[in-house]
């Protein structure tokens, strides 16, 4: 049987985190959720995968982040898009948007 779950193609997992943080700050694991709700449950994102991209895109600029307490009275490191971050995720889109027209092109190919 196969697994439901989308697997992430390289390159990908900075975009999606940049869209869910596009939609407001968040700490590591609600990264994880939104990401989960935004694809109806399809994608699934590691931790292991997550905060590497997170310290990462921290480094480059793309995001910011600080101290604070989760819903669950934790403290937790809660991430937020930059302007530069905001400008990567239209670079990151209009990339895309030309990658997924080619890849339909070629499978509509007869």
């Amino acid at each position: 049987m196969t697994n439901p779950k989308a697997d992430l193609l390289q390159g990908t997992l900075d975009m999606l985190i940049l869209k869910a943080l596009f939609l407001g700050p968040l700490h590591g694991y609600g990264i994880i959720q939104r990401i989960r709700r935004m694809s109806d449950e399809m994608m699934h994102v590691e931790q292991g995968a997550l905060y590497p991209a997170l310290y990462r895109m921290e480094e480059r600029g793309w995001i910011a982040s600080e101290w604070g307490v989760s819903d669950n009275n934790r403290r937790a490191k809660f991430y937020r898009l930059t302007k530069a971050g905001r400008k990567r995720l239209e670079g990151e889109r209009a990339n895309w948007e030309r990658v997924s027209q080619a890849i339909g092109r070629i499978l509509e190919t007869a």
